[in-house]
This record gives structure tokens, sequence and C-alpha cells, in this order.
């Protein structure tokens, strides 16, 4: 803060966080510490960058004004981000009831007599804040050093590596479940083909037998009508 002895002026410094393509605002603020009507008047060394509002005016006694500077948007950043621009503050003691309208250039004019006290202001570039990292920056001194889960949800630290054996761990178990039931089904169907097996053999084994039932039959009959045919001879022969 200035301590002039008709304006304090805060701050000495037009801070601009400093964006490309972008109008920028900084403030000032101007206190009138005494009895007497105060009027100030803006300048810089690079009028056709920046905006100054209100860049003349009248601060009453015991009272204060704000004072906005706007850089307008810029299309590339100075080296280092080092700005040589200057501000100028002049401040005058005028007479009571004068406003911002009756305010001219003769007023702050020193070879005209008038007692002008002056203020140089420089700019200065701050770079924008960068957004906080989505990523934890490792476990604090004195934390346990197990993993922390971050705000979008992802685990980090050990807790990924716990993650990552238990998922491993459910899939080996899965597997051997399938393993397990391929061997059951395995066997089952090997089963199944011996019974399989079985039955057509016996199957095969009824046809047989059923096969030499039948032919066992029909001989029987052969040899009772053969011996028919003999006691029928025998009796004809007789009669």
């Amino acid at each position: 803060m200035s301590t002039g002895d008709l304006l304090h002026i805060d701050p000495l410094e037009l801070k601009f966080i400093f964006e490309l393509k972008k109008q920028i605002s900084c403030s000032l603020q101007l206190s009138n510490q005494t009895d007497e009507y105060v009027a100030f008047k803006v300048k810089t060394t690079n009028p056709k960058k920046y905006c100054v509002r209100p860049n003349t005016g009248v601060v009453l006694p015991r009272s204060t004004c704000d004072v906005t500077v706007t850089m307008q948007a810029q299309k590339e950043a100075p080296p280092d981000m080092q700005c040589k621009d200057k501000f100028l503050l002049q401040s005058v003691k005028v007479e009571d009831g004068v406003t911002a309208k009756d305010i001219t250039a003769e007023m702050f004019n020193k070879e005209a007599g008038h007692i002008v006290e002056e203020c140089k202001l420089r700019v200065v570039y701050v770079a924008p804040p960068q957004p906080p990292s989505p990523v934890a920056e490792g476990s604090e001194e004195g934390s346990s050093p197990r993993g922390s889960v971050s705000e979008n949800g992802n685990v980090n630290g050990s807790d990924s590596a716990t993650g990552t054996r238990g998922f491993t761990e459910r899939a080996s178990d899965k597997s051997a479940e399938a393993k397990a039931l391929i061997a059951r089904l395995t066997e089952e169907k090997n089963n199944a083909i011996q019974q399989n097996n079985k039955l057509s053999q016996e199957l095969d084994m009824l046809r047989r037998e059923s096969n030499e039932s039948r032919g066992g039959i029909s001989m029987l009959i052969v040899i009772l009508i053969g011996l028919l045919g003999i006691i029928m001879g025998y009796i004809m022969k007789k009669a």
C-alpha cells in the first residue's frame, strides 16, 4: 500500500492471472484519509492493451474509490511471463464540490504550480492455478503403507495388488470347478456307453436264444409228422 499524503493505494502491483485469448481484470482501491477532495488520473505505457475504469475521478474526504484495470485478450504470453508495462497514478488536491466532470488535464500539470503526487504501479503476470492431480501423491509420513481409494473410485497402491490377487484366486477357483464338472460329465458319458454296450449284448443274446428256440420247435414238428406218416402207412398195410 502506498502511504502518500493524499491517497493510499492498495495494492502497488497490478496482478493479472494470465490466460491466453481471455480478458483479465484486477482492481485497485484508492483511500482518501484527508479532509480534502482529491482528484486522480491513471496513465499507462500501453493504453491500447489496457482499459481503466474509471481512469479519472474524485475521491471524497474519508472515503474510498475502486479502480478496475482490464487487460485485453492476448494471443501469446511474454517470455518468462515478464511484463514491462507500467502504470502511473497521479493525485492532486482540488476544491470542495469538484466532480469527475470537472477534472481537466491542467489540474495535473506540475509546471502550472499544482502539487501532484505520483505513484508508479508495475504489472505482474501470474500463471493460472493447476487443477489437482487425480493420482494420489503417495501416503503421508506415518500413515498406513496400504494404498487408498482415489476420488474417482480407482484403487491405488497395494489395494490394487490385493484386488488383482483376489481376482486371480477367484479365476483359479472357477477353473478348478470347471475341470471337476468336465471330469464328472466324462465319467457319466463312459458309464452310459458301457451300459449301452451291455444292453446291446443282452439283446443279441436274447435274439439268438429266440432263434434257436424257434428252430427246435420246427424240427420236433417235422419228426412228429414223420412218425404220424409211418403209423398211418402201417395201419393202411394192416387193413
